[in-house]
């Protein structure tokens, strides 16, 4: 039976564990020219309808380097951008690669490809969610503090996918998430709902510094995602006061890191100071897209 992997909630406290411990080993071992090659003789296609570095750079090079091929198509240059319907490209594809990566706007059309498809489907980031960005967050938060149990992460923004994804993370990894966001940006109620009812301590507060008060990690994004460039300048002004900075990063532990997805808009959601300095741990984050990328590929995929 074919496994798809489109949120964080779909997994189980162990699954989440072990992509973890795949990702670790496979970045120890990158270079070992005797480490398998579970993805010999596959092809995983990689359908973008939003602009990418580094998911598909990290799918692309996580395909290669477990033996297989990535095949990328993006709206405008396949049928789906003249309108074809998911399930029709889902069963075409399903006859000629082992797995699709999505990165679209719409997560029910992202779970109308996964159920006529019959590979595995993976989100590479809709409007609601964003899975494989966490997988590497947790990672970095395992490498900094050896483990994400009893941890304290603060969101600090937008209640956008990635912070769902955090959402999500909260109960499977056992941290303790506390989200800043302004009124009117909030997170989604149900995933807080099932956070909570399966025994995470997730709070939203309309206070930075209250959040970032003995976090671990602060974390954030940029305040206009991908299809929100019209309202930059509304955004602009509801964030006022949530940039993560030298300030905000006083209140948390003294060890705590920052963390980004990326791309950054220095100035605005994070100071210049605060990416580039020493607690930064954004690069770090975003390479290991690309060790977690090759964990869940050969969990999907392998022999």
């Amino acid at each position: 039976m074919k496994k798809d992997f489109l949120r964080l909630a779909e997994l189980s406290r162990e699954e989440l564990a072990h992509l973890l411990d795949r990702a670790a080993w496979w970045k120890a071992h990158r270079t070992d020219a005797a480490a398998p090659r579970p993805l010999a003789g596959k092809s995983v296609a990689l359908l973008f309808d939003k602009a990418s570095t580094r998911t598909r750079v990290s799918l692309e090079v996580a395909a290669a380097e477990l033996g297989g091929r990535a095949i990328f198509a993006s709206g405008r240059d396949s049928q789906l951008g003249r309108g074809e319907p998911p399930e029709d490209t889902a069963r075409v594809l399903s006859r000629m690669v082992h797995a699709v990566c999505i990165r679209t706007f719409s997560h029910e059309w992202l779970e109308r490809f996964a159920r006529a498809a019959t590979i595995p489907v993976v989100n590479a980031l809709t409007d609601l969610t964003h899975p494989l960005q966490l997988l590497a967050d947790l990672l970095v938060l395992r490498e900094r503090f050896g483990r994400t149990e009893g941890l304290k992460v603060a969101w600090i923004g937008d209640g956008n996918n990635v912070a769902h994804a955090f959402i999500e993370a909260a109960p499977l990894a056992g941290f303790e998430l506390s989200l800043a966001c302004p009124a009117g940006y909030l997170p989604d109620g149900a995933a807080l709902a099932w956070a909570r009812e399966r025994g995470a301590r997730v709070q939203v507060v309309d206070d930075p510094r209250a959040a970032a008060r003995g976090a671990h990690a602060l974390v954030t994004d940029v305040w206009a995602s991908m299809g929100q460039e019209a309202e930059q300048a509304a955004r602009k002004q509801a964030f006022a006061g949530y940039c993560v900075d030298e300030s905000l990063l006083e209140a948390a532990l003294p060890e705590a890191i920052v963390l980004h997805c990326l791309p950054a808009h220095r100035g605005e959601e994070i100071s210049a100071a605060a990416i580039d300095g020493p607690r930064s741990a954004v690069w770090d984050e975003a390479e290991n897209r690309l060790h977690t990328s090759k964990a869940l590929l050969e969990s999907l995929l392998r022999n």
